[in-house]
């Protein structure tokens, strides 16, 4: 057991032993002052109790639980051609009283595209190369313009990321939204486990976390401060999306009206997929409540599914895009968090017991990430609508082929041209 003077640091200390987790102070004699207190800070910031529920979960998976999977109400495309002129003044309204907001998930890195960064900071546009950030900053200005309001814009950032994000918000001004109307704040980190339940060492001072999923946005918005100043906005409807998809349709009038008109808690914009292989998660009735099930967790029975009339049983694709209710983000916190964690067995690279860092070419380790559409399955009342995947979504996630920036400036190029 290892011993120290200053009391605070002790009590985080005998807790990592008491849990199983001594490990982690190896080199502790390697360590200067500084490097010991950033380990002892990221250890006190573990919540024990629900680590080692997720350990043992990852030890003793329990078996997959066959659930019955049917088709989820959806308003189609032909139904809204009809039907989106009914609703679109409900959204706008709603704009026009200073009732929503913006959220948005860019804590990822832009390593994947060969960017060094945060991905907000890529330059995606076709001819001026503005970056993912001031595309979506735009399109809230525009919309803010319109409706003469000043839409708030909540973004969640990660540890690696946040600073450069700050950094780059002020060298540009905001893109004159206001400060005022910018929060940022920082989505939780979790530590990952070897195959023993073990924590890994990222570096001989540091174990090794990762973000706890895009559906920690909802615990991080209430410990945050950002649930209370919305509140305090008068806010009721706030708008999700993901840095990645240059697409976006901004505050979309006509999906806040359907969200409200349905007395919706939570909304959903859903595509048709191209083929039963595409690596989308399906927003489908989960015995007999709106969810999603992620690809992974379909087996072929229910991806190869046909109807009568030869097309895909469960079609609707979730392209991370929804309306939610604040009042629902707030109860979503009461009581403590309680969305699921998911596991992710992955190559996670470590320091060994020589103080070398390994690369690891097999999974060795376990990830654990919450999805902000398990919360779909908390919500009394849900609505979703299918969009037109060529105006409405272009992710980038890989350096080059599908969904890369040259596929995303395609879709932006297109999609000018058809104005």
């Amino acid at each position: 057991m290892l011993k120290v003077k200053n009391k605070k640091w002790q009590q985080v200390i005998d807790l990592c032993f008491e849990n199983g987790q001594g490990h982690v102070f190896r080199f502790w004699d390697e360590m200067n002052d500084d490097q010991r207190s950033e380990l002892i800070d990221q250890l006190s910031r573990i919540d024990w109790p629900q680590m080692n529920q997720l350990i043992k979960q990852a030890l003793n998976p329990v078996k997959q639980i066959k659930h019955k999977l049917e088709p989820a109400p959806v308003i189609s495309l032909t139904e809204r051609e009809t039907l989106d002129r009914q609703v679109i003044p409900l959204g706008e309204e709603a704009l026009r009283s200073g009732q929503v907001g913006v959220c948005l998930v860019a804590g990822g890195q832009g390593s994947r595209l060969g960017f060094d960064g945060p991905k907000g900071c890529f330059p995606i546009t076709p001819v001026k190369k503005k970056t993912l950030f001031q595309l979506h900053a735009e399109k809230i200005k525009a919309m803010s313009l319109k409706y003469s309001v000043n839409l708030p814009w909540y973004i969640m950032t990660s540890r690696s990321n946040h600073e450069p994000t700050l950094a780059f918000f002020e060298e540009h001004d905001y893109f004159d939204l206001g400060k005022e109307n910018v929060f940022f704040f920082v989505q939780e980190m979790i530590p990952a486990v070897d195959e023993h339940g073990k924590f890994l060492l990222a570096e001989k001072h540091r174990i090794f976390e990762s973000p706890n999923g895009h559906g920690g946005i909802l615990k991080a918005l209430y410990q945050s401060g950002a649930l209370k100043d919305m509140k305090q906005r008068g806010l009721k409807y706030i708008f999700y999306f993901q840095v990645d998809n240059v697409l976006v349709k901004m505050c979309d009038p006509a999906f806040i009206g359907y969200h409200i008109q349905e007395k919706a808690q939570m909304s959903s914009k859903v595509v048709r997929k191209v083929k039963p292989e595409e690596r989308v998660g399906i927003i489908c009735q989960i015995d007999g409540k709106t969810g999603v099930v992620e690809y992974s967790d379909l087996d072929d029975e229910h991806r190869y599914a046909r109807d009568e009339n030869g097309q895909l049983k469960l079609w609707a694709g979730s392209i991370a895009i929804h309306v939610l209710d604040v009042q629902f983000i707030e109860d979503e916190n009461k009581n403590g968090f309680k969305l699921p964690f998911h596991l992710a067995h992955k190559a996670i690279p470590y320091v060994n017991e020589e103080g070398k860092l390994v690369k690891p070419l097999e999974k060795n380790g376990f990830k654990f990430e919450t999805f902000i559409f398990d919360a779909l399955l908390d919500a009394k009342k849900g609505c979703t609508i299918e969009v037109n995947r060529l105006q409405e979504f272009s992710a980038v996630k890989n350096q080059e082929g599908f969904d890369s920036p040259q596929t995303a400036q395609q879709d932006l190029m297109r999609n000018y041209g058809n104005w």
